[in-house]
Protein backbone atom coordinates (compact mmCIF):
# COMPACT_ATOMS: atom_id res chain seq x y z
CA UNK A 1 0.00 0.00 0.00
CA UNK A 2 1.70 3.64 -0.99
CA UNK A 3 2.30 5.74 2.06
CA UNK A 4 0.20 8.64 2.75
CA UNK A 5 1.75 12.07 1.62
CA UNK A 6 1.80 15.61 2.29
CA UNK A 7 2.63 18.42 0.08
CA UNK A 8 3.77 21.93 1.69
CA UNK A 9 3.64 24.73 -1.05
CA UNK A 10 4.54 28.07 0.55
CA UNK A 11 2.49 30.81 -1.28
CA UNK A 12 3.35 34.40 -2.03
CA UNK A 13 1.46 36.36 -5.26
CA UNK A 14 1.13 32.84 -6.68
CA UNK A 15 -2.28 33.32 -7.93
CA UNK A 16 -1.69 32.45 -11.57
CA UNK A 17 0.30 29.41 -10.64
CA UNK A 18 -1.91 28.23 -7.82
CA UNK A 19 -4.78 25.94 -9.15
CA UNK A 20 -2.91 24.70 -11.54
CA UNK A 21 0.14 23.53 -9.41
CA UNK A 22 -2.17 22.39 -6.44
CA UNK A 23 -4.48 20.17 -9.38
CA UNK A 24 -1.25 18.71 -10.64
CA UNK A 25 -0.42 17.69 -6.94
CA UNK A 26 -3.75 16.66 -6.10
CA UNK A 27 -4.04 14.15 -8.77
CA UNK A 28 -1.21 12.19 -7.19
CA UNK A 29 -3.60 11.42 -4.04
CA UNK A 30 -1.29 13.57 -2.25
CA UNK A 31 -2.46 15.96 0.45
CA UNK A 32 -1.67 19.49 0.05
CA UNK A 33 -0.90 22.17 2.54
CA UNK A 34 -0.61 25.64 1.29
CA UNK A 35 1.09 28.29 3.28
CA UNK A 36 0.42 31.77 1.80
CA UNK A 37 2.03 34.64 3.50
CA UNK A 38 -0.79 37.58 3.08
CA UNK A 39 -0.59 37.71 -0.61
CA UNK A 40 -1.81 40.63 -1.43
CA UNK A 41 -2.75 39.55 -5.12
CA UNK A 42 -5.56 36.67 -3.62
CA UNK A 43 -3.64 34.17 -3.46
CA UNK A 44 -4.53 32.72 0.46
CA UNK A 45 -8.28 33.45 -0.82
CA UNK A 46 -7.73 31.28 -3.72
CA UNK A 47 -6.32 28.72 -1.65
CA UNK A 48 -9.24 28.61 0.48
CA UNK A 49 -12.01 28.17 -2.14
CA UNK A 50 -9.61 25.04 -3.56
CA UNK A 51 -9.83 24.14 -0.09
CA UNK A 52 -13.51 24.49 0.36
CA UNK A 53 -14.15 22.13 -2.35
CA UNK A 54 -11.73 18.98 -1.43
CA UNK A 55 -10.68 18.14 2.01
CA UNK A 56 -7.58 17.01 1.75
CA UNK A 57 -6.47 20.40 0.94
CA UNK A 58 -5.51 22.90 4.07
CA UNK A 59 -4.06 26.30 4.08
CA UNK A 60 -1.96 28.15 7.00
CA UNK A 61 -2.44 31.79 6.71
CA UNK A 62 0.67 34.04 8.01
CA UNK A 63 0.18 37.56 8.54
CA UNK A 64 2.98 38.79 6.23
CA UNK A 65 5.90 38.08 4.49
CA UNK A 66 8.02 36.60 7.05
CA UNK A 67 10.82 34.27 5.25
CA UNK A 68 10.47 30.94 3.32
CA UNK A 69 12.42 29.13 5.82
CA UNK A 70 9.75 29.96 8.56
CA UNK A 71 6.95 29.54 5.94
CA UNK A 72 8.02 25.89 5.85
CA UNK A 73 8.79 25.37 8.89
CA UNK A 74 4.62 26.49 10.20
CA UNK A 75 3.57 24.05 6.92
CA UNK A 76 5.91 21.44 8.35
CA UNK A 77 3.97 21.43 12.24
CA UNK A 78 0.47 21.69 9.94
CA UNK A 79 1.35 18.28 8.01
CA UNK A 80 2.86 16.29 11.12
CA UNK A 81 -0.22 17.20 13.18
CA UNK A 82 -1.93 14.35 10.15
CA UNK A 83 -1.35 10.82 9.06
CA UNK A 84 1.36 11.74 6.45
CA UNK A 85 4.19 9.32 6.47
CA UNK A 86 6.18 10.76 3.76
CA UNK A 87 6.13 14.96 4.24
CA UNK A 88 7.84 16.92 0.71
CA UNK A 89 8.42 20.79 0.47
CA UNK A 90 8.39 22.15 -3.25
CA UNK A 91 8.12 25.52 -5.19
CA UNK A 92 4.28 27.11 -6.60
CA UNK A 93 5.91 28.36 -9.77
CA UNK A 94 6.70 24.62 -11.43
CA UNK A 95 10.36 24.90 -11.12
CA UNK A 96 9.97 21.67 -9.18
CA UNK A 97 7.90 19.55 -11.79
CA UNK A 98 4.93 17.89 -10.16
CA UNK A 99 5.29 14.52 -12.15
CA UNK A 100 8.53 14.14 -10.44
CA UNK A 101 7.09 13.68 -6.52
CA UNK A 102 6.21 10.03 -6.88
CA UNK A 103 9.54 9.70 -7.53
CA UNK A 104 10.86 11.51 -4.49
CA UNK A 105 8.50 9.71 -2.59
CA UNK A 106 9.21 5.99 -4.12
CA UNK A 107 12.72 6.55 -2.76
CA UNK A 108 12.24 7.29 0.73
CA UNK A 109 9.68 4.18 0.69
CA UNK A 110 12.67 2.79 -0.82
CA UNK A 111 14.55 3.28 2.53
CA UNK A 112 16.30 6.97 2.57
CA UNK A 113 15.41 8.79 4.94
CA UNK A 114 15.50 12.25 2.75
CA UNK A 115 14.85 12.44 -1.01
CA UNK A 116 16.19 15.66 -2.45
CA UNK A 117 15.63 16.78 -6.05
CA UNK A 118 18.89 17.50 -7.39
CA UNK A 119 20.13 19.39 -10.66
CA UNK A 120 24.12 19.12 -9.75
CA UNK A 121 23.83 14.88 -10.23
CA UNK A 122 24.14 12.83 -13.26
CA UNK A 123 20.83 13.27 -14.86
CA UNK A 124 19.98 16.39 -13.55
CA UNK A 125 20.26 20.03 -15.25
CA UNK A 126 18.98 23.59 -15.16
CA UNK A 127 17.63 24.04 -18.90
CA UNK A 128 17.62 27.68 -20.17
CA UNK A 129 20.11 29.18 -17.79
CA UNK A 130 22.91 30.80 -18.54
CA UNK A 131 26.32 30.25 -17.87
CA UNK A 132 26.72 33.00 -15.59
CA UNK A 133 24.00 31.65 -13.52
CA UNK A 134 25.06 27.96 -13.93
CA UNK A 135 28.71 28.61 -12.13
CA UNK A 136 27.01 31.05 -9.53
CA UNK A 137 24.99 28.34 -8.40
CA UNK A 138 27.26 25.49 -8.60
CA UNK A 139 29.94 27.73 -7.10
CA UNK A 140 27.36 28.66 -3.81
CA UNK A 141 26.89 24.69 -3.34
CA UNK A 142 30.34 24.04 -3.70
CA UNK A 143 31.03 26.74 -0.97
CA UNK A 144 28.30 25.29 1.10
CA UNK A 145 29.80 21.60 0.93
CA UNK A 146 33.02 22.88 1.90
CA UNK A 147 32.58 24.72 4.72
CA UNK A 148 29.61 22.24 6.15
CA UNK A 149 31.56 18.98 5.39
CA UNK A 150 28.89 17.49 3.39
CA UNK A 151 29.17 15.34 0.17
CA UNK A 152 25.71 16.43 -0.65
CA UNK A 153 25.39 18.22 -4.67
CA UNK A 154 22.66 20.15 -4.32
CA UNK A 155 22.42 21.77 -0.43
CA UNK A 156 19.85 24.81 -2.21
CA UNK A 157 17.58 22.73 -3.54
CA UNK A 158 14.08 23.14 -2.04
CA UNK A 159 12.49 20.05 -3.80
CA UNK A 160 12.26 17.36 -1.05
CA UNK A 161 10.76 14.54 1.00
CA UNK A 162 10.92 13.75 4.50
CA UNK A 163 10.06 10.61 6.34
CA UNK A 164 7.82 11.94 8.98
CA UNK A 165 9.29 10.93 11.99
CA UNK A 166 13.06 12.36 10.41
CA UNK A 167 11.58 15.46 9.53
CA UNK A 168 10.33 15.88 13.04
CA UNK A 169 13.78 15.41 14.63
CA UNK A 170 15.05 18.14 12.69
CA UNK A 171 13.00 20.75 14.40
CA UNK A 172 12.33 23.06 11.65
CA UNK A 173 11.11 25.70 13.52
CA UNK A 174 14.47 26.43 14.78
CA UNK A 175 16.44 26.59 12.02
CA UNK A 176 18.33 30.20 11.82
CA UNK A 177 18.02 30.96 8.08
CA UNK A 178 14.46 32.75 7.14
CA UNK A 179 15.34 32.28 2.98
CA UNK A 180 16.80 29.80 0.78
CA UNK A 181 19.27 29.86 3.42
CA UNK A 182 17.01 27.72 4.85
CA UNK A 183 17.43 24.74 2.35
CA UNK A 184 21.26 24.05 3.51
CA UNK A 185 21.00 24.34 6.97
CA UNK A 186 17.66 21.55 6.93
CA UNK A 187 20.33 19.55 4.48
CA UNK A 188 23.28 20.23 7.11
CA UNK A 189 21.54 18.91 9.73
CA UNK A 190 20.35 15.72 7.55
CA UNK A 191 24.30 15.17 7.42
CA UNK A 192 25.31 16.31 10.80
CA UNK A 193 22.91 13.61 12.25
CA UNK A 194 24.10 11.09 9.66
CA UNK A 195 20.85 10.78 7.90
CA UNK A 196 20.35 8.63 4.43
CA UNK A 197 20.21 11.45 2.16
CA UNK A 198 19.51 10.01 -1.55
CA UNK A 199 19.73 12.56 -4.58
CA UNK A 200 17.21 11.80 -7.14
CA UNK A 201 17.85 13.74 -10.41
CA UNK A 202 15.77 16.61 -11.58
CA UNK A 203 15.24 19.46 -14.21
CA UNK A 204 14.74 22.60 -12.64
CA UNK A 205 12.75 25.16 -14.63
CA UNK A 206 12.41 28.89 -14.51
CA UNK A 207 8.75 29.82 -13.89
CA UNK A 208 6.57 31.35 -16.94
CA UNK A 209 4.18 32.75 -14.87
CA UNK A 210 4.17 35.50 -11.81
CA UNK A 211 7.64 37.27 -10.33
CA UNK A 212 10.54 35.36 -8.49
CA UNK A 213 11.34 36.08 -5.16
CA UNK A 214 14.81 35.83 -5.40
CA UNK A 215 16.99 38.62 -4.16
CA UNK A 216 20.38 39.69 -3.82
CA UNK A 217 19.64 39.75 0.21
CA UNK A 218 18.72 36.47 0.21
CA UNK A 219 21.71 35.08 -1.25
CA UNK A 220 24.01 36.85 1.16
CA UNK A 221 21.44 36.03 3.98
CA UNK A 222 22.85 32.44 2.44
CA UNK A 223 26.49 32.78 2.06
CA UNK A 224 26.86 34.97 5.37
CA UNK A 225 25.13 32.05 7.67
CA UNK A 226 26.99 29.13 5.92
CA UNK A 227 30.29 31.12 6.63
CA UNK A 228 29.09 31.45 10.05
CA UNK A 229 27.86 27.70 10.44
CA UNK A 230 31.14 26.14 9.15
CA UNK A 231 33.35 28.87 11.53
CA UNK A 232 30.97 27.21 14.67
CA UNK A 233 31.84 23.32 13.36
CA UNK A 234 35.45 24.06 13.20
CA UNK A 235 36.08 26.17 16.42
CA UNK A 236 33.38 24.05 18.57
CA UNK A 237 31.44 27.34 19.27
Amino acid sequence: MPPSVAVVLPTYNEVENLSTVAGAIRAHGYRLIVVDDNSPDGTGRLADELASGDDRISVVHRPAKRGLGPAYADGFSRALETTAEVICQMDADFSHDPASLPTLVATVEDGADVAIGSRYVPGGSVPGWPLHRRLLSQWGNRYARSMLGTSIQDMTSGFRAYRSPVLETLEPATCEASGYGFQVEMASRCHSRGLAVVEVPISFRDRELGESKMHWRIALEAMWLVTVWGIRARTGR
